[in-house]
């Protein structure tokens, strides 16, 4: 018997985002007791659920490695617009909030993503494959834009402090733009073959695999599930602060929790295409995810701070500046040699928690 859809979709895909945006406008700016609070962390794990459904609907019907593209673009974009007008409404109390939240992206998905999908995906399978090519060229990007945005600033001499002069900030946004989008031409014109899933890999077929919907529909149902989970994420903000402050940890541990709950759908979508054995849509979803969140973010808000004169931080301190080169040199021997086994992915996940830990306690 044919399972019933609502506009060639499962119903359930096209109610969730809806009701997830009702109950973002009908319960925007209120205090949520515990009963919301349950609500909107149920609601939100279903929207995210959904967001991942209308990605590979898209993924489908456009092919690799566009598919990974358009889920990664959305998430970054909907994520600037909230760093955005946080910082507009924030003043200089939130003059480190890119900063910080760049890098604790870059962290959550170098370490704590890559390191979850490797480890799933050789557990299953005994090693993963993918493309040398393609992620070498990622990293390679990688590494340059988190060093011209967040190590050099530290080290300048023109103003004082973390940060950059407007000229020097000019510049890094207009580099950093220009390397992104000539990284966006290499993966999805001129070697997109490089990010494709390598020749001869056994791959497992995916029961729950979308039919052949309306790409343009879950088009639209995708962005509408995005801002519903960055805007329940954001309402849930207010209370990990208050469970950060009664657990008298550091500030920025707040920043880490709304990272890792606005990188929920890339994160479910890179660890099942790794049990799937397409870990070369994993890295694409990862890396893809980081280029686009450095390369959006800092053109963004550094025309925001020229512009505005609104205060930016963007040089790590001594600590984070170790975690991070720590991270690049392992990534970089993680992926230089095409495969994988659960060792990589049980290094990469130590990573992660030594971030996590001294986030706690510095």
């Amino acid at each position: 018997m044919p399972r019933p859809t609502l506009l060639g979709l499962p119903p359930s895909t096209v109610a969730t985002p809806l009701a997830a945006c009702a109950l973002l406008a009908a319960s925007w700016g209120q205090a949520l007791g515990w009963m919301m609070l349950l609500a909107v962390s149920g609601v939100l794990i279903a929207t995210v659920l959904v967001a991942v459904f209308h990605a590979e609907v898209i993924a489908h019907r456009v092919g690799e490695p566009l598919g990974t593209l358009v889920l990664a673009l959305a998430v970054t974009v909907i994520e600037v617009s909230l760093i955005v007008s946080m910082m507009l409404s924030g003043g200089s109390d939130v003059a480190a909030l890119a900063r910080d939240t760049v890098f604790a992206t870059v962290m959550i998905i170098c370490n704590g993503v890559i390191g979850l999908c490797l480890l799933a995906g050789a557990i299953r399978h005994r090693f993963v494959s993918f493309r040398v090519e393609g992620t070498s060229s990622a990293l390679s990007v990688l590494a340059a834009l988190t060093t011209l945005t967040l190590i050099l600033p530290e080290f300048t001499t023109t103003t004082p402090g973390p940060t950059y002069a407007p000229s020097q900030l000019a510049f890094a946004g207009l580099m950093s733009l220009l390397l992104y989008g000539v990284f966006v031409f290499v993966q999805t014109v001129r070697h997109r073959d490089f990010f494709r899933q390598p020749e001869g890999v056994a791959e497992e077929e995916d029961h729950a695999a979308p039919g052949n919907p309306s790409a343009p529909l879950s088009l639209g149902l995708l962005l509408a599930s995005l801002v519903a989970v960055v805007g329940l994420a954001k309402m849930l903000a207010p209370a990990i602060q208050r469970g950060v402050e009664a657990a008298s940890a550091p500030p920025a541990v707040v920043g880490i929790a709304i990272a890792m709950l606005v990188l929920l759908p890339e994160t479910w979508a890179a660890l099942r295409a790794a049990l799937r054995n397409r870990m070369q849509t994993s890295l694409n979803l990862a890396l893809g995810s980081a280029l686009a969140t450095i390369g959006l973010t800092i053109p963004a808000v550094g025309l925001l701070s020229i512009m505005l004169d609104v205060p930016l931080v963007l040089g790590l301190p001594a600590k984070e500046i170790v975690l991070l080169f720590l991270t690049l040199l392992v990534s970089t021997i993680t992926l230089a040699s095409g495969q994988a086994t659960v060792l990589q992915g049980a290094v990469h996940l130590v990573l992660f928690a030594a971030f996590l830990f001294l986030a706690i306690i510095p």
